[in-house]
């Protein structure tokens, strides 16, 4: 771990990621990368350069990749993985872990989350407000847990996956990588084909 911490993406998720990290109190400074030029601070964080520059940093500065889209920070992370960055983890003090619970590198736990014993989150992920995720669930890499979102016990979601706003899962559920599960979508059985499920209970559309 490096005193630095350097985000990419100094927008809504970006600055969700800077005020963890803040709260944390764990770097000496915190600053940005941003392809967007016009933005030169945000949060009264300095912006330094551009998602290409961040390869210049890369002795000095802990690297979070801080963008909401699974596929593009998938795509980040995997070159920064290859460049041998410092990818940390982070978990905002107001979220509850438990007892072997185990977190991949690039993942953020946002402000009231709750992960349950003996889960597994992949690398990447975005674990968002408020979600809970309860005993033996095993979370791929680069998912996203929206808001309010609720998984139940035993329950895997593949890689690149995204539950939508209060979406809930029953126990003992399987879904497949790449799906989007749509806002208040309840799933109640596995979801084995990739594609958009929304409704209750959450149907393929």
């Amino acid at each position: 771990m490096k005193n630095k911490l350097l985000i990419i993406g100094a927008s809504g998720h970006g600055k969700v990621v800077a005020d963890i990290a803040l709260t944390m109190d764990k770097w000496k400074s915190i600053s940005f990368l941003d392809d967007d030029e016009c933005i030169k601070s945000s949060m009264g964080i300095e912006v330094i350069g551009t998602s290409e520059d961040v390869f210049t940093h890369i002795a000095d500065f802990d690297i979070f990749v801080g963008i909401g889209n699974n596929t593009v920070r998938k795509r980040i992370y995997d070159r920064l993985e290859s460049s041998g960055a410092s990818i940390p983890v982070l978990i905002h003090p107001n979220s509850l872990v438990g007892k072997q619970v185990q977190i991949g590198a690039g993942t953020a736990l946002m402000a009231g989350t709750v992960v349950n014993c003996c889960t597994k989150i992949g690398k990447g992920c975005i674990i968002n407000t408020g979600s809970t995720i309860d005993h033996d669930n095993n979370i791929e890499d680069f998912v996203h847990i929206s808001p309010g979102a609720h998984l139940a016990g035993t329950v895997k979601v593949g890689q690149g996956s995204w539950l939508g706003i209060g979406s809930v899962v029953n126990n003992n559920l399987n879904i497949i990588s790449d799906c989007t599960i749509g806002a208040g979508a309840v799933v109640v059985k596995d979801i084995t084909e990739t594609g958009t499920y929304v409704g209750v209970p959450a149907r393929r559309v």
